[in-house]
């Protein structure tokens, strides 16, 4: 299957075309800095990426990721409000690497070592207007049929 994921900043989707078809157009939250590659910037990056890996398969919707690991824990809104400013990476992690020397990948500008990845975010956060810190973010059942629609390198497009 031919598959490709197009995230639009300015209009806040993710589409995923199947063999051509658009078959999945949902609501994410892009950057809150706006579009951006270089390091520290907490920005989106732009421009041509692939998923490098997949990582999550099997937890529960609302399982807690640090560091790429899931910690045990599920998200519910006591545990959110015991750690009111962390930035939350729930249910699946699709991580990207930028394919374009110079632009989003090398260097100071290199999306994979920035961790920028497409993940679930907890049901109360605002999807449609910018709001992360460089991800993209996507409702947990969003981000449960992405990856399983998906393999690591399917081509990732990021655009203004």
């Amino acid at each position: 299957m031919d598959n490709r994921i197009e995230i639009n900043i300015g209009q806040q989707r993710l589409r995923l075309f199947e063999d051509g078809q658009m078959t999945m157009d949902v609501a994410v939250s892009t950057a809150r800095n706006g579009a951006g590659e270089l390091n520290g910037s907490e920005c989106t990056p732009r421009g041509a990426h692939i998923v490098r890996a997949k990582i999550g398969a099997a937890p529960a919707s609302g399982t807690v990721f640090v560091g790429r690991r899931a910690t045990g824990e599920l998200y519910s809104p006591e545990l959110g409000g015991r750690y009111p400013g962390r930035d939350w990476i729930l249910t699946r992690i699709l991580w990207l690497s930028g394919t374009e020397p110079g632009r989003n990948r090398l260097g100071q500008v290199d999306t994979m070592r920035r961790y920028i990845y497409i993940h679930g975010t907890p049901d109360h956060v605002a999807l449609g207007e910018p709001g992360s810190h460089g991800c993209i973010r996507m409702r947990n059942q969003d981000i449960i049929e992405l990856f399983e629609r998906v393999a690591a390198g399917t081509p990732v497009a990021i655009v203004e």
